[in-house]
């Protein structure tokens, strides 16, 4: 482990996708080359957006390359989907300073997936090439001169491995569908209560019976126009919710040409015009709901367009779960179950990391309990509850 060397990277140009690729596999496209490369080459990452990439390179002492890892270097805590807004605040109001950190993340992807990517023939030291990863990008924000670093939405051995150096765990909560072997929807509505099964098919119905016309695209079948007007609708959900538009236009079609078949999308229309669109990624196993907009008010369209033509999707290309994105309650109810997230944060100044720490052990168990309360309000019948 002494002998094994970090180097940090301004671009995912500076690492052969071959090299990158063999570390990350094929499991999560967030963590692909294609993926952070087009976030790259679009401009959607860099000096714009203030995500600077320094992505990390574990080697052995032959050079050879052990593992790899998404790191950016951050001046604000925007596009990261776990808040650390207030630990900034109270830091620099007692005359600290907390910018800049070190991200090890996907930017504006709250997707839970591996973070310290390691090559499959070196899985066998794992955990060691995790304590050792871990270990270099403390020294790393030691030498840098940083506050901290933080891997977010990472695997629960990723978590475990940065704890045990020193790092604080945290919990999130997101909500993800399960697919138990259904033969298609109505299948899956069989295993829902009766009176949430009646509802479900109700707004299935409310959405389709408005004139609008729904597609499902993937990789080469979708077109330049359907991405112009995908980015519009991406525009105007960011102008709704008071949000940045990190994503440029360019990225879409960059990413679908890049990802292929991976990139799934699916849009409505009326009267031929595109009114609504919901971007998903597909994984080995699962479908990945990311970004989604619309013009005009339809009613369930949101729930028809991302939530339900996702479970058709999964269900009739065998995926185990369909993974919807960060937050939202009202998923509960349309059969998507909450699931814990993960994230470790090392702090380097001890006092901030005391303060954090305390703040952490008080959340960590009102986040588990919020995930068993609001399972009670599952849909389905107890004797088919995932």
């Amino acid at each position: 482990m002494s002998e094994w060397s970090l180097s940090l990277h301004s671009a995912i140009a500076e690492i052969a996708p071959e090299t990158w690729d063999a570390c990350a596999g094929d499991d999560n496209p967030f963590v692909s080359h294609a993926f952070l490369s087009a976030l790259e080459d679009s401009g959607s990452v860099g000096p714009r957006t203030g995500w600077l990439p320094r992505h990390a390179i574990l080697r052995d002492p032959d050079g050879r390359v052990l593992a790899a890892a998404p790191l950016y270097g951050k001046s604000h805590s925007y596009g990261e989907y776990v808040f650390d807004h207030a630990w900034a605040n109270a830091f620099e109001q007692a005359g600290g300073r907390y910018y800049p950190k070190l991200q090890l993340a996907v930017p504006f992807s709250p997707v839970p997936g591996p973070r310290l990517l390691i090559r499959p023939d070196a899985m066998a030291d794992r955990a060691v090439i995790m304590r050792a990863f871990g270990g270099a990008l403390m020294q790393a924000c030691g030498e840098l001169g940083l506050s901290s670093v933080h891997a977010t939405f990472c695997e629960e051995a990723e978590q475990e491995a940065l704890v045990a150096d020193g790092w604080l765990p945290r919990l999130g909560l997101q909500y993800h569908w399960h697919n138990r072997d259904y033969r298609d929807f109505d299948d899956f509505l069989g295993a829902l209560a009766s009176r949430k099964r009646k509802s479900l098919r109700r707004e299935r119905r409310d959405a389709q019976k408005c004139g609008l016309v729904f597609h499902t695209k993937c990789g080469d079948a979708i077109t330049r126009e359907d991405w112009r007007a995908f980015h519009r609708f991406y525009l105007s959900t960011i102008d709704r919710k008071w949000g940045s538009a990190y994503l440029s236009q360019s990225f879409f079609p960059m990413l679908s040409e890049r990802l292929g078949d991976r990139v799934v999308l699916m849009t409505a229309e009326h009267d031929g015009v595109p009114v609504a669109g919901a971007m998903n990624l597909r994984g080995r196993d699962a479908l990945y709901g990311r970004n989604w907009g619309c013009t005009g008010d339809w009613p369930f369209l949101h729930f028809e367009l991302c939530y339900y033509r996702a479970i058709d999707f999964a269900i009739e290309h065998g995926l185990s779960r369909v993974e919807a994105g960060a937050q939202g309650e009202h998923k509960i109810q349309r059969g998507y179950v909450p699931v814990l997230t993960r994230s470790a944060h090392y702090i380097a100044h001890p006092g901030l990391r005391d303060a954090i720490e305390s703040f952490l052990d008080a959340e960590r168990p009102a986040i588990v309990a919020e995930a068993e309360e609001l399972a009670t309000f599952s849909p389905y019948r107890q004797d088919d509850a995932p």
